[in-house]
């Protein structure tokens, strides 16, 4: 249809497969293709046109996630390789993270943030964002200002908040408060536990699991624990706080 020679679409054909590094399957029917190696080639289609710009609207929601994952750092490669701009459309969080040189966060039609993955994960600029990156532990109004000292918003991201024991030295610099393990998720690779301070606010920890495999988890349901982070690592969100005056105005 877009008048190329028999020869240079048969080079092109090659180009594309091998971009994809599919060549040795060039000549297996679709039915014969597992579920990545048909994402590949649905990109390699649009590859083989050679756009400026490439839209990719949910491409791996149909994966399981070890092959989303592969896919992931496959298309992240390949972007670079052909040197052409990805939009990326998805509702994984992670892996708008993990594939985006910029990332725009959508609510509602209207953008809220734009800017690096840090940028957006680590100084989220509204209590939507801060809450849709992942998961954290949202201060505000009565809960801020009995933790932190200031009613302004502030997100505290789980993987900064640390359990220790009740009676261990509080740093300088450190937020302490007194609670009760209220549930511990199991989640491979990390383990997150859930804990109800004396102030009623509800903390998220997040533990990476680096111990030894065999050892016992050090932290059970019911047990008193000092939930701790450092002072500076509790982010202000300041059009939340802006918010927050206009309504109370």
């Amino acid at each position: 249809m877009r008048g190329i020679s028999k020869t240079e679409r048969a080079a092109r054909v090659g180009e594309s497969l091998e971009q994809v590094q599919l060549s040795h399957l060039a000549q297996r029917r679709p039915s014969q293709l597992s579920g990545g190696q048909r994402q590949r080639i649905a990109l390699a289609r649009a590859l083989i046109l050679r756009p400026q710009v490439l839209l990719l609207d949910e491409p791996l929601g149909a994966l399981d996630k070890q092959l989303r994952e592969q896919m992931q750092f496959e298309l992240k490669q390949i972007q670079r390789e052909v040197g052409i701009t990805f939009v990326f459309v998805t509702h994984d969080q992670e892996e708008a993270l993990t594939l985006s040189d910029r990332v725009a966060v959508f609510n509602g039609g209207k953008i809220e943030q734009v800017g690096s993955p840090r940028e957006v994960y680590e100084f989220p600029q509204t209590e939507f964002v801060a809450r849709f990156l992942g998961v954290t532990n949202f201060l505000a109004g009565a809960d801020a200002q009995r933790v932190l000292g200031t009613a302004a918003p502030h997100s505290v991201r789980p993987e900064r908040v640390v359990l220790q024991d009740p009676s261990a030295p509080v740093a300088s610099g450190e937020i302490a408060l007194p609670g009760t393990v209220v549930e511990t998720v199991y989640a491979g690779a990390h383990t997150r536990t859930l804990v109800e301070t004396a102030g009623g606010f509800r903390f998220i920890a997040e533990q990476q699991n680096s111990g030894t495999p065999h050892a016992a988890p050090t932290i059970s349901r019911g047990d008193a624990v000092s939930v701790r982070f450092a002072r500076d690592h509790a982010v202000a969100v300041p059009e939340a706080a802006q918010a927050a005056t206009r309504t109370a105005a």
